[in-house]
Formats: C-alpha cells, structure tokens, sequence
C-alpha cells in the first residue's frame, strides 16, 4: 500500500457542489481506499491504496462522486513522494511564517509552453513566483484575493492546476506522515 492526496477542486464553494467530508470518506472506503481522512471543507484527502492503478484514482473518484452527488469535480491524486517533493521545492521558504499568503498550484501536467510573460505584467513588486517542474508557487505579501496575477495562473499555464496554501500543504504533509 502507498499513500495519497486526493486535492478535489470545486466543491462546496459558494454553495454548490455541497460534499460533505463524511460522505467523501466513506466513498472513498467504499471504492477500497484504506485509511481515509479529509482536511478541511474544500476536497482534501489523504488516503492509502495500492500503487499498481495509482493513475486511474482521480477519474475513479470523479465518477463515484457524480453518481451519489450529481456533479463531477476535477480530481487530483498525487502519490506521497510527489506531494512531498512539491512542498520541499518551495523556492519562498520565507513565505511559510505567513502560510495564507504563499499557494501551490498542483498541475496535470508540466506546462508546455506557460505564458510566465503575461504573469509578470500582472505581478505586484512584492509578489515573487517560480513555476518548477509541474508546480506553480506564489508568494503573494499582500493576500492571494488583492493578487491580479493569482486570478491568471491558470490560463498563463495553460492546464488545469488546482491550488493550496501552504496552511494546507503543510497539514497534509502531517497527514502523510502519520499514515
């Protein structure tokens, strides 16, 4: 057995794709993940399964979902090494004593051709981020909601990404451990 994080995107915001997290942990037991916990409201678990198959858990999950909830959230599942190495890449270590303000961007897939030109024009002076490999840091000082360029990521990198902030990054990697 290895050890996961499901990062769901788009559920239970602004009232729609209401999940409750008991409802998605005993989904997630009834598809025979072991050990399955969620971290907070917006989609986060931390679960056990075998590698062989790793690739098929989030489109498994998307499925099993839309057919008790009625909606098909867009599923993440990253293996434990990979999560991990996203949170020791982190090239803004000074961000972590103000974890709200510093996000990481789980990517589907490296960004082939980012537009990180269109990012820049959009940045503050005291916004600093990297794209490394298939994860997008941003330190935004002032608060991810006042950040112009956070609003962009997505489009600038051209796949579908979805976002945590180092508050939730960092519980994650606890969950992970203690699995």
């Amino acid at each position: 057995m290895a050890a996961f994080v499901a990062l769901l995107r788009g559920i239970n915001v602004g009232g729609r794709n209401k999940l409750p997290m008991k409802s998605l942990r005993e989904l997630l037991e009834g598809l025979g993940f072991e050990d399955v916990q969620t971290y907070i409201q917006s989609g986060n678990v931390v679960f056990s399964a075998p590698k062989k198959g790793a690739r098929t858990y989030g489109a498994k999950i998307t499925a099993a979902i839309e057919a008790e909830h009625g909606f098909a959230p867009n599923v993440m599942v990253l293996d434990a090494t990979r999560f991990e190495a996203a949170a020791e890449g982190n090239p803004f270590p000074d961000g972590e004593s103000a974890p709200k303000s510093l996000h990481l961007w789980f990517c589907e897939a490296k960004p082939k051709a980012p537009d990180l030109d269109a990012l820049a024009t959009r940045a503050k002076s005291n916004e600093r981020y990297a794209l490394e490999g298939d994860v997008f840091y941003l330190h935004a000082p002032d608060g991810i909601g006042r950040s112009k360029l956070a609003e962009k990521v997505e489009r600038a990198l051209g796949v579908s990404a979805t976002a945590r902030n180092w508050s939730t990054v960092s519980k994650l990697r606890e969950m992970l451990s203690a699995s």
